[in-house]
């Protein structure tokens, strides 16, 4: 649901285990919705785990193009930091939770090998970019600036030619900011995003109307997460056009109600600030909404549009579920409701024959959350 409204992602990969089932699935949803995407290969101080093996299984299993811009410098227990394979150099992570970078010379024993990434980074960038290009088919390798690899990289990300692929340590705080600077760099900005087809509800054979980021246009939000809380339904949107404010009414063009923006929350994870509006491009939590569930419209009634909807696949496991005791029974039912609202990849069934209850999902990891 989230790769729906997002304009970039990172897809995280263990390194040691490499691509897993879990990632081939969440791999092909971003490239039904055209998610431009930054790979971050993370437990890089892992016993086994091994950045050339995790990055090969990209190509192996995801059919991706993975262009390495980073290097681990030492891995396991050993993991001090990366090579930048860009600026070419060495960095570590010191301070409270890694901010303070610290960049070194490249230590003599890794010299040749970030001399030959950085040689492949080039190389496979020269088939995105035409002046790399020139410069390689040259030889002029050592003429190709840190500006024109950027270019590139951005480029190739927004046209789903690459993945540049960043290594560290979540855990250890080791290697996540120059994440977050590639996110920067190298992924769009919604104005970056081509505009978005809104419907008219009235109107199935109209041709659609194209929505740009703009907080001039339109009203145009997209439910895409609800969360059954104490007080009431938060529902996550993302506004593709116009201008959404605390204490005004929108319409729902499914239900043909008027709904009431009670509160507009900006989300930092657990945190939630109180905020006033957000425009085009933002993506807040909403309460207030009642009749407002994952994938509908929310417009202006004067305007009516539906944006495109949310398809969910189809569960690929199920497995039975039973309560401690039988007094857990209706507690338990009431909860795999709520999970079911939230959660459209989410099913209960009862098994005619059993009596058990089922649950399935979209993989083990998906399961065990729920559990």
């Amino acid at each position: 649901r989230s790769l729906r409204v997002l304009d970039g992602a990172v897809a995280v990969f263990d390194g040691k285990e490499g691509v897993e089932a879990q990632s081939e699935t969440v791999w092909r949803q971003a490239n039904k919705y055209k998610v431009p995407r930054l790979a971050f290969i993370n437990k890089m101080d892992k016993i086994g785990a091994n950045f050339k093996k995790a990055v090969d299984s990209m190509v192996r299993r995801l059919n991706a193009n993975p262009i390495p811009v980073q290097l681990p410098w030492g891995q396991e227990t050993e993991l001090q930091g990366t090579i930048d394979l860009i600026e070419m150099r060495a960095v570590t992570f010191e301070g409270d939770k890694g901010v303070n970078r610290v960049h070194h010379e490249i230590p003599t024993d890794l010299k040749d090998e970030a001399e030959m990434g950085r040689f492949e980074m080039i190389e496979k960038l020269a088939d995105i970019d035409e002046q790399i290009g020139e410069l390689f088919l040259e030889e002029k390798s050592d003429q190709v600036t840190n500006e024109m690899i950027r270019r590139a990289l951005r480029e190739g990300t927004l046209n789903f030619k690459c993945i540049p692929v960043f290594c560290g340590s979540a855990l250890r705080d080791k290697g996540v900011q120059e994440v977050l600077d590639g996110v920067v760099w190298y992924l769009p900005s919604p104005t970056d995003i081509p505009p978005v087809d809104a419907f008219d509800p009235k109107e199935e054979e109209a041709e659609p109307r194209k929505l740009p980021a703009s907080p001039e246009g339109p009203l145009a939000v997209l439910a895409f997460k609800t969360a059954t809380e104490e007080h009431g339904d938060l529902t996550y949107v993302r506004i593709y056009s116009g201008i959404l404010k605390a204490g005004s009414g929108v319409y729902n063009p499914r239900t043909k109600k008027k709904e009431r923006i009670n509160r507009l929350l900006r989300m930092h994870s657990i945190k939630r600030e109180n905020i006033d509006e957000a425009g085009a491009g933002d993506i807040v939590g909403v309460l207030g909404l009642n009749h407002t569930v994952t994938g509908d419209t929310l417009c202006d009634g004067d305007d009516l549009l539906v944006l495109g909807a949310i398809s969910f696949p189809e569960t690929v496991i199920a497995m039975s579920i039973e309560p401690k005791t039988n007094a857990d029974r209706e507690k338990l039912a009431n909860a795999l409701r709520k999970m079911a609202k939230d959660d459209p990849t989410f099913r209960v069934m009862l098994d005619p024959e059993t009596q058990q209850t089922i649950i399935a999902g979209m993989g083990e990891l998906h399961l065990d959350i729920i559990r």
